[in-house]
């Protein structure tokens, strides 16, 4: 497969207001991709896209304020896409929440909440946005994993049950989409620097003061650059490659799994006071 081409494409990116979003909507515009920027949080969005029409005049940068959780505001934002983006050449699947908390302690609510946005999201708008894809060969498609789509430690059942999803589901389609020159890449962020920590949500049998200590101590987890992510990926976007592992704390695990498959977690498991 031909390396991918940036300029003279439209890239969807969605979770675009901050974080890895924020800095692959700016990363994507400097190599010449028209941007059209998804999130729900309508003023970091405003902000992000003026930031990238300051800097790159030339780029055309559409916003599109949307709750990825309501399913049929996605169903709907796909067939938008699907209509009036016809040339678009990459979607990168970017969006992703987290929920504090063990399983007994969060509510189905609150699980099926970050499978929609986390999956769910991803499905919906890969299937809306699939035949525009494929009309154009050399199109790509980006959906992003997480360290935890590679291994699942405690308290983080329904992130990483969201993680995996998107790691078997990304893996299958790029099998899928071979044939038609589509190139298809799925990312393990590390300890990216991004709100996704100060942004989780707690469940609701998870004491208050226990879940403040547990966001502190994974803050301080947080150190990559998501400017560094962004490049990673799109690095990877142009080259074709298939999977991508950002920083040291995804490519660690990636290997203790691989050499524990059966006991790695067991250093991660406590006893419940």
């Amino acid at each position: 497969m031909e390396p991918y081409r940036f300029a003279g494409g439209t890239a969807v990116v969605t979770g675009a207001a901050s974080g890895i979003g924020e800095a692959l909507a700016h990363a994507l515009a400097e190599r010449g991709s028209d941007l059209v920027l998804v999130d729900r949080d309508a003023e970091r969005l405003s902000g992000v896209a003026a930031a990238v029409r300051s800097r790159d005049p030339s780029r055309t940068v559409e916003t599109l304020v949307v709750d990825l959780a309501d399913d049929a505001a996605t169903q709907a934002l796909g067939v938008r896409l699907a209509a009036e983006h016809p040339e678009t050449t990459l979607l990168v699947n970017n969006a992703g929440v987290a929920l504090a908390g063990r399983f007994d302690q969060v509510t189905l609510d609150e699980f099926d909440w970050v499978l929609a946005i986390n999956f769910r999201a991803v499905v919906r708008l890969t299937h809306a946005l699939l035949p525009v894809l494929t009309s154009h060969p050399g199109s790509h498609l980006v959906n992003v994993s997480s360290v935890f789509g590679i291994l699942a430690p405690p308290g983080q059942a329904a992130y990483a049950a969201s993680k995996f999803a998107v790691r078997g589901f990304t893996e299958s389609v790029r099998a899928e989409l071979a044939a038609d020159g589509i190139g298809v890449t799925v990312v393990h962020p590390g300890g990216i620097r991004t709100r996704i920590a100060e942004s989780a949500r707690v469940g609701s049998g998870v004491d208050a003061a226990e879940f403040e200590a547990g966001r502190a101590q994974f803050a301080k987890l947080l150190r990559i650059p998501p400017e560094q992510a962004a490049a990673q990926i799109l690095s990877a976007v142009e080259k074709r490659r298939p999977r991508v592992l950002v920083g040291a704390s995804a490519k660690i695990p990636d290997v203790l799994v691989r050499m524990f498959p059966g006991s790695y977690s067991r250093p991660l498991s406590r006893r419940r006071p």
